[in-house]
């Protein structure tokens, strides 16, 4: 169902996207001018025609207004081309607005509360659906403004000279919105369901693509290019169904206003047979008539082509009015310092963390102290919360009940930002982007300097990788780190660590899915990482767990399964 809020201007666009404010008052504004012109135009090709008509004056004698009907025609030329220009220059603000926007909120929301977003599809709404509010913006807000000023003002010029082909028009105009509307309703469905079969395409292919040596092995590869192709074609009949609509709806608009702007001439001849009109005002109301019902044709067209970006928009505002964790609530500027994590612990009590849809709690009345500088490992069986006690000290999740200290202060009444400045994060799976080794590690420190990258990536055992590679550390990778064996991605995550020198490390079984020579390289590289820092660390392998000072078993009996 379309949401209610949906109109002319959805004030949610004013709200995220503050560069059309100033626009629509310039729109506004260019719009009276448009109107102006128009019948500025019309009463001075009126009053040219029937001085050669009525009077015999020649060109010779007419060349006043001929002047002045040219300097209104260049002036209108000139306006649509101002209003042009202003609507791509908002467009791209807006856009711009919007785009950053929905990418801060996602950050805020962090990747627990978006969990169930998919990837490609937050991608093709983060680019190809912002983008296509070009039309809207560009399109359809001017025109919808001129839609409104234009018929307005052409009716009340008409009506001071003749009242009867007034009240046709004023009676007539009303049908072409009508017919829009019912028309549009189909059109926005089906673009709604355009654009959600491209956003299940761009994550099924993503999807396909990250999975796609597993899908190998298994002898699944050929059954997914069947799987795109049948989602390509439901794309594309989606498509042609909404051009289909489009070109009919179009069809019904040009037929309406044709009719109407016949009826307006069959009356206007009558009169002027009749001697009723003379000729001048006959003139004004044939040349005004068009003008009355152009700018509502347009608007119809345009709102097909804005259709899509509508579309878009809605999912963009789902995204940006879902409630970030109450913990990141508070202004920065009311929180805490950080204090010093050399010389503080972190001190777990009677923590309880449930997630919605749960029956059972992740974490039910876990107690954990980290001392400073001591390394800690989290043992227990899959499911029993270890992952999550590594996202609520990252500050990505709120417990439901009982509290994390750093020293005095409670986690959530810290800087959040702050906070995260002084942990460094080896996930199990890290991300590698398509760039040089030298900017992935850079990643976790923008200002690093050239030897600081050069150093953490030696300490981290890439010596032999970057030997092998002429360009060393400038060596481009694809995406994801494709290049790079899974050992030694790990070891590119390591150097994002040792690059970040933060006080506080969080690993979340930074060995997994290593063999034992890989693991071995990636060991003696994380000696020297946890060395001298308080580290908590995710471990099944009896290897790793020989790094910790202590270590902790979270059983399942007390947490969910």
């Amino acid at each position: 169902m379309a949401d209610s809020r949906r109109g002319a201007v959805d004030p949610r666009l004013l709200k995220y996207a503050q560069a059309t404010r100033p626009f629509l008052v310039a729109l506004i504004a260019l719009g009276v001018l448009t109107a102006l012109l128009i019948i500025a135009q019309a009463l001075l090709l009126a009053d040219v025609i029937s001085a050669a008509f009525s009077s015999g004056k020649g060109l010779a004698q007419l060349h006043t207004p001929l002047a002045a009907l040219l300097v209104v025609v260049l002036a209108r030329g000139a306006v649509a081309w101002g209003r042009e220009l202003l609507a791509a220059r908002s467009s791209a603000r807006a856009k711009s607005q919007l785009r950053g926007a929905l990418l801060d909120h996602v950050a805020t929301l962090g990747p627990t509360r978006i969990g169930e977003e998919r990837a490609g599809e937050l991608a093709v709404l983060a680019t190809r659906g912002v983008d296509a509010l070009d039309a809207y913006f560009a399109l359809y807000l001017p025109q919808l403004v001129l839609a409104v000023v234009v018929p307005l003002a052409v009716v009340i010029v008409i009506a001071d000279r003749d009242w009867i082909p007034a009240l046709i028009i004023f009676g007539t105009l009303p049908l072409i919105p009508i017919f829009m509307a019912l028309v549009g309703a189909s059109t926005r469905e089906r673009m709604e369901l355009q654009l959600r079969t491209l956003q299940q395409l761009a994550g099924h292919f993503l999807d396909v693509v990250a999975g796609l040596p597993t899908l190998k092995v298994f002898g699944r590869a050929k059954a997914q290019i069947r799987a795109i192709a049948e989602i390509t074609d439901r794309y594309r009949r989606a498509a042609m169904s909404t051009l289909r609509i489009t070109f009919l709806s179009s069809l019904i608009l040009e037929l309406v206003a044709t009719i109407s702007v016949a009826l307006v001439a069959v009356t206007v001849g009558l009169q002027l047979l009749g001697g009723d009109v003379g000729l001048h005002t006959a003139l004004v109301v044939l040349v005004l008539a068009p003008e009355a019902y152009l700018p509502l044709r347009l608007l119809g067209a345009n709102y097909h082509a804005s259709s899509e970006g509508l579309s878009a928009a809605e999912q963009v505002f789902s995204v940006l009015e879902l409630e970030p964790p109450a913990h990141t609530r508070t202004p920065p500027a009311a929180r805490a310092p950080v204090p010093d994590l050399t010389r503080t612990a972190i001190c777990v009590r009677e923590l309880t963390v449930a997630y919605p849809g749960r029956a059972s709690p992740a974490l039910d009345g876990i107690s954990l102290t980290i001392e400073p500088g001591e390394v800690v490992a989290l043992t227990g069986p899959s499911g029993c919360g270890k992952s999550t006690l590594l996202n609520l000290l990252h500050g990505l999740i709120a417990p439901n009940a009982g509290t994390v200290t750093v020293g005095d202060a409670e986690l959530g009444e810290l800087d959040l930002d702050a906070w995260r400045a002084h942990i460094s994060w080896v996930p199990q799976r890290p991300h590698l982007f398509s760039a040089s080794i030298a900017d992935n590690i850079r990643v976790a420190k923008r200002d690093a300097t050239g030897a600081e990258i050069e150093q953490a990536a030696r300490t981290a055992g890439l010596t032999e990788v970057l030997n092998a590679r002429p360009e060393g550390l400038g060596a481009m990778l694809g995406d994801r780190g494709a290049g790079l064996s899974v050992g030694e991605r790990q070891r590119v995550a390591l150097a994002r660590a040792l690059v970040r020198d933060a006080p506080l490390l969080l690993l979340d079984e930074p060995t997994a899915s290593l063999d034992g020579a890989t693991e071995d390289e990636v060991l003696a590289a994380l000696g020297g990482l946890v060395r001298g820092r308080t580290a908590l660390l995710v471990a099944h392998r009896p290897a790793l767990i020989a790094f910790a000072d202590r270590v902790v078993e979270l059983e399942r009996t007390t947490v969910a399964a």
